[in-house]
């Protein structure tokens, strides 16, 4: 039965293309990934023309298996579309349906057909279905896996954005932290700041955990072994931004980081001033400056 059915399914495409292709487009055109301005109608038309020919290509060697070779190309290029619309921001819904919207204007044209009868309609409705379902689930498929490297992406670029590592002054380096830290993120950041200190020759590293919401347990390991590293490369690192509720609940817990901390980040700077011999000096500016 599935030789028949890619037979006809075949010919309907080849006889009736460009009923076919009309039909789809203006589905297609209705649909809610032309609507939202994401793709132009010029780029859907192209699309939806280069997969049909495909198709029809496929269908010649009389097999209705979409994992075999004779698809390969209908499945590469459905793959290019699917990895595109991950990144365009198309929701699944809409990848989905630029294959599965095919089937209506499909089905109308076996029905249109003279000389298709009840067992030839039969056959070809279900080729048509089980193609198109298994070519459907393809472009689900490299969507989801293209939409989750994106993701996996943006995030990491967001964790090396968010621990940006300041130069305060010759030598002396500033590490804002905002946000949780987790083991991933600890990484990111515990590589930032050896690099730069490497690139700065740094002897001191401020840590500023003014925007950490809390302070347990795991966030304390997280910071010594931040702190460790950076001993290891021959800075002495400092904590500030440790608010009156972080302390309490560090006392609580009973952690103790083992390392200089202090209230503000000001603080901290000037402990690193004092610590390489530098200090600030306001200097009263000349009087013609002053009038």
């Amino acid at each position: 039965m599935s030789t028949d059915g890619a037979g006809v399914l075949e010919r309907i495409l080849t006889e009736d293309e460009a009923a076919i292709l009309d039909a789809w487009n203006t589905a297609l055109r209705e649909g809610a990934s032309l609507q939202g301005g994401r793709i132009r109608e010029a780029e859907l038309r192209t699309q939806a023309k280069a997969v049909l020919g495909q198709l029809r290509d496929a269908l010649a060697s009389n097999s209705l298996d979409a994992d075999g070779e004779g698809f390969a190309p209908l499945r590469e290029t459905l793959a290019d579309i699917s990895r595109s619309r991950a990144i365009q921001g198309f929701t699944p819904t809409d990848t989905a349906n630029f294959v599965f919207s095919l089937k209506e204007p499909i089905f109308e044209a076996l029905r249109r057909s003279a000389d298709v009868d009840a067992s030839t309609l039969a056959a070809g409705v279900w080729a048509a279905g089980k193609v198109l379902d298994r070519l459907g689930l393809h472009t689900m498929e490299v969507f989801l896996a293209s939409r989750e490297e994106v993701i996996g992406r943006q995030g990491q670029e967001i964790a090396e954005l968010s621990t940006p590592v300041v130069r305060l002054w010759d030598g002396i380096l500033a590490l804002p932290l905002i946000g949780t830290l987790d083991s991933a993120r600890t990484g990111v950041v515990m590589e930032n700041l050896l690099q730069a200190i490497v690139d700065e020759e740094a002897e001191i590293a401020i840590i500023d955990i003014t925007g950490v919401p809390t302070v347990d347990t795991l966030v304390a390991q997280h910071l010594l072994k931040t702190v460790a590293a950076a001993r290891l490369m021959g800075a002495d690192c400092i904590v500030s931004g440790i608010r009156p509720q972080i302390a309490q609940t560090m006392v609580h817990l009973g952690v103790e980081l083992n390392v200089v901390s202090k209230a503000t980040l000001a603080d901290a700077f000037a402990v690193a001033l004092k610590r390489t011999g530098r200090k600030v000096v306001r200097q009263q500016a000349p009087a013609e400056e002053r009038r």
